[in-house]
């Protein structure tokens, strides 16, 4: 949940707004004390000058605020982050303060004598209002990031319950359901062996998908183990068109990803390409050797693209961002197919 500000925020600026009066009285009373109250010119003139320079230097803070809030920022970095922005913002207040005595010294303002024991106390308070404005911005920005944390976290939520709700609707697919009655109806006529090896199989199918449901995640071996059931099925279905390649390294298989991921990306592959025995289907299942796996096809599409109910890639997807896992990849070439997925080991 990447969120950063990449400007001072809209209550940044009114709180800066708000603060600014309070500056320029205290800056005009720390360079000519009662005076600045007692004399019309003086404040006016005073006031006016203050102004002109002091406010784009006090927004000028928002630079190196900015910057810190994309180099660093995150809520654990709160205090390395505040540090930083209260140092820097205490140098160039205590530079444009010095610069505003000197200033008013060098143009012979009327009433002015510079005074090096005001100047010193108006840079001390200086630091003390540059405390306070560091706390109040912080706090704002702080706010802000908790607030899009959790609105992030509800966003969250509902796609896992979308997600949950399209992977019901996967493990039930009357299409799949349908197609494999159809096999099985045949099957009986012809051959109770096979019929009998295919209820079975089915019969593991399903109850992997009813077992799986609660669980974030499952071993690869698991996922394995189910796809032989799951691709028998299609076999039985298909014959020679279709063909499931597994190279999966004997270290990999302890290691975890999101039930029923391999399902959907062969699913994937029998519902948009042609399945005939002069083109047949090539399906590959592989481990690389940084631990990652892919499962490709080669690509004959149909000529009607087969509809889809939002299941599939994009549930995958979903999945393991909830996890707290990207870097899903897929490469669509000509000829080939794949997705590339994260393994998660202990």
């Amino acid at each position: 949940m990447g969120f950063t500000l990449n400007r001072y925020t809209n209550r940044d600026t009114w709180i800066a707004l708000g603060i600014l009066p309070g500056y320029y009285v205290f800056l005009n009373y720390m360079l000519f004390g009662k005076l600045y109250f007692q004399r019309l010119d003086i404040f006016v003139g005073a006031s006016l000058i203050t102004t002109i320079i002091w406010t784009p230097a006090f927004f000028l803070h928002a630079l190196p605020a900015v910057y810190l809030r994309k180099r660093f920022p995150n809520i654990r970095q709160t205090w390395m982050r505040m540090c930083l922005a209260f140092s820097i913002h205490v140098a160039m207040s205590s530079a444009v303060i010095t610069f505003l005595f000197f200033f008013y010294d060098w143009i012979h303002f009327p009433a002015y004598a510079f005074n090096s024991n005001r100047l010193f106390w108006a840079i001390s308070l200086g630091t003390v209002g540059n405390l306070v404005a560091n706390i109040v911005h912080e706090s704002v920005y702080t706010f802000e990031k908790w607030s899009q944390t959790i609105s992030e976290t509800e966003k969250l939520k509902k796609a896992n319950l979308q997600s949950q709700l399209d992977s019901l609707k996967q493990q039930v697919n009357p299409h799949f359901l349908f197609n494999s009655l159809n096999t099985l109806s045949s099957l009986i006529d012809e051959d109770t062996d096979k019929a009998e090896l295919f209820i079975e199989e089915l019969s593991s199918v399903y109850r992997y998908l009813l077992q799986t449901n609660e669980n974030a995640l499952t071993s690869l071996q698991d996922e394995l183990r189910f796809i032989e059931s799951y691709f028998h099925l299609l076999k039985t279905r298909y014959g020679n068109a279709i063909d499931l390649d597994v190279q999966v390294a004997e270290g990999y298989k302890a290691a975890q990803l999101p039930p029923l991921t391999l399902q959907m990306l062969v699913e994937n592959a029998v519902k948009h390409n042609i399945i005939l025995s002069d083109q047949p289907l090539q399906i590959r299942i592989l481990t690389t050797e940084n631990g990652r796996l892919t499962v490709s096809n080669n690509l004959q599409l149909k000529n009607i693209r087969a509809t889809s109910n939002g299941v599939g890639l994009a549930n995958i997807a979903t999945k393991y961002q909830l996890l707290g896992h990207g870097g899903m990849e897929i490469q669509n070439t000509e000829n080939q197919f794949s997705v590339t997925l994260p393994l998660m080991t202990n």
